[in-house]
């Protein structure tokens, strides 16, 4: 693995936009689950056991699916771009608990997130993030 530049500041639009869907959807999904478990973790007085529970059951498929049928009139043209890209593009796994649907309606909103996690859009990611609770 080759050295990496700054981990932690954002990247340019343009190298993202390059990126293979699959791979920004890599990152939306971890980038999704600490919001998630951040907000569990603050607003919870469960135990861990209980609040991995709750987590899974909102970054799984089918609760990322649920998440992006509220924020899709809310993306702008460039996000909308980046969730059909990751919608369609070709995936190595197949979910096992979740619809095909689903699934890719998925991979589409974690791309997004990603994509602006990366871009460093972390006020945005907010924004759809409380609207679509």
């Amino acid at each position: 693995m080759k050295k990496m530049e700054n981990c932690f500041g954002p990247v340019e639009k343009e190298r993202v936009r390059q990126m293979n869907p699959v791979v920004l959807a890599f990152v939306g999904d971890a980038a999704y689950t600490l919001l998630v478990r951040r907000r569990l973790a603050l607003e919870c007085g469960h135990k861990t056991g209980e609040l991995n529970h709750f987590a899974s059951e909102i970054v799984s498929a089918h609760g990322q699916s649920e998440a992006l049928n509220r924020i899709l009139p809310l993306l702008t043209e460039e996000e909308e771009e980046i969730f059909r890209r990751g919608r369609n593009a070709k995936k190595p796994t197949k979910s096992k608990n979740a619809t095909v649907a689903e699934y890719v309606r998925s991979t589409g909103f974690e791309a997004v997130m990603g994509y602006l996690y990366l871009t460093g859009q972390e006020a945005r990611i907010e924004e759809l993030f409380f609207r679509q609770q």
